[in-house]
């Protein structure tokens, strides 16, 4: 079974657990499109009895989700639907996270390979997070782009992982291996890659077996913290700086040298410092 008519997502559902798989090529990029396009899902499922919980993975092992496309501010028509729908006291991005964070059913990240930006901060959105030991990778890379987050980071980073580690991760934007990701508390665990797959399965499935009312009952009482005031915050940074000459500079060479590619976004942090020191 499947929801929705997507060109970014293939869904399934099987026991109570629907797999969305993000899938646009080269390298996930988390676009306009695909942001709509995890609304649409989500609003959809969320009053259904069928869906316990939601497993998120790329159909690319080595991208999840890339980071926030650089062309996004583009697509100006589908970025204000977006806003237009937006709650209140939030940007298109963080209002991707907070959905997520909202989610009634459980969500759990199945993280292979590398998420950047938007893509980390969609990892921190979610309930549970598990990563390939060898493979997976994470990193808050806004920094090295002349801006700071805007969907999230500092807020969701605050919480997981405390403000002096979030400050490292934010303002150095090193990636970060799943052991360290998993030690600081970004994500639950780190799994061998090769148990990753069955590791996730276990889990969702234990929690979509549960008798009914109980992961309502476990969400109800521990809920989301409410960030609304440090959003507003974050969203005036990030605005205050995605519009100067120096981000609009790196983000546009950045493209040049190979962001975006498959090639490029495998040290894209190298890349982005080589661009710093020009």
């Amino acid at each position: 079974m499947t929801f929705g008519d997507f060109t970014t997502l293939h869904t399934g559902l099987r026991d109570g657990v629907l797999t969305v798989v993000f899938d646009n090529p080269p390298v996930n990029v988390l676009g306009a499109k695909t942001m709509r396009e995890l609304r649409d899902l989500l609003t959809g499922v969320r009053d259904d009895p069928g869906v316990k919980v939601i497993v998120f993975e790329s159909a690319n092992p080595e991208y999840f989700l890339a980071h926030v496309d650089m062309h996004i501010l583009e697509e100006r028509e589908l970025l204000e639907e977006l806003a237009a729908a937006a709650p209140p006291g939030v940007n298109v991005f963080q209002a991707t996270g907070e959905l997520l964070r909202h989610q009634p059913q459980v969500t759990i990240v199945k993280l292979a390979g590398k998420a950047r930006g938007g893509g980390a901060e969609f990892v921190a959105a979610a309930d549970l997070a598990f990563a390939a030991e060898e493979t997976a990778g994470l990193g808050q890379v806004e920094a090295l782009m002349g801006i700071t987050p805007g969907g999230g980071a500092t807020q969701y980073l605050r919480e997981r992982v405390g403000r002096n580690r979030a400050l490292e991760l934010v303002l150095a934007g090193e990636l970060v291996d799943a052991r360290t990701a998993a030690a600081y508390g970004w994500i639950n665990r780190a799994v061998p890659a090769a148990e990753l797959d069955a590791h996730v399965d276990r889990i969702a499935r234990t929690i979509a077996g549960l008798a009914d009312g109980v992961v309502a009952a476990a969400k109800r009482t521990m809920p989301p913290a409410d960030l609304s005031a440090g959003l507003v915050v974050e969203n005036d940074a990030w605005a205050s700086l995605i519009g100067q000459p120096a981000s609009q500079r790196l983000m546009s060479e950045a493209l040049a040298a190979g962001a975006q590619t498959v090639q490029g976004e495998r040290d894209l942090e190298a890349l982005m410092v080589g661009l710093r020191a020009r």
